[in-house]
């Protein structure tokens, strides 16, 4: 992996290490990034390759979407205000087995061009 994302996860609460190992399984292939607080899995190294961000809290982690307000949603997952990005703020592991969510990582990657 990257030192940078592996010291992150260290410093973060648990979730954060299941929300990216979720993540992982999704898009193994991903090309892993930090930068500060947040990690990135992606196409490549570039901001522009972002799929997905994992930005852990105290107290929930947020998937963030790149590109997400191009992303169908018909549950209504996606949230945020910003021009471009949406993220969906995950509070217990119970929620990453969410269908819905799943359905949201694929069609993520499938916009990415990831099978």
């Amino acid at each position: 992996m990257n030192a940078a994302a592996d010291d992150l996860l260290a410093r973060s609460i648990p979730l954060a290490k299941q929300v990216f190992q979720t993540l992982l399984e999704r898009f193994p292939d991903a090309v892993i990034t930090a930068d500060g607080d947040s990690i990135g899995l992606g196409t490549g190294s570039g901001h522009k390759s972002l799929v997905f961000t994992v930005l852990p809290y105290r107290k929930h982690v947020n998937i963030g979407f790149y590109r997400g307000v191009e992303l169908a949603d018909p549950n209504g997952l996606l949230k945020g205000t910003g021009r471009r990005h949406r993220h969906v703020t995950i509070r217990s592991d119970t929620e990453l087995t969410d269908p819905a969510l799943h359905e949201l990582f694929g069609t993520a990657l499938a916009r990415a061009g990831v099978r």
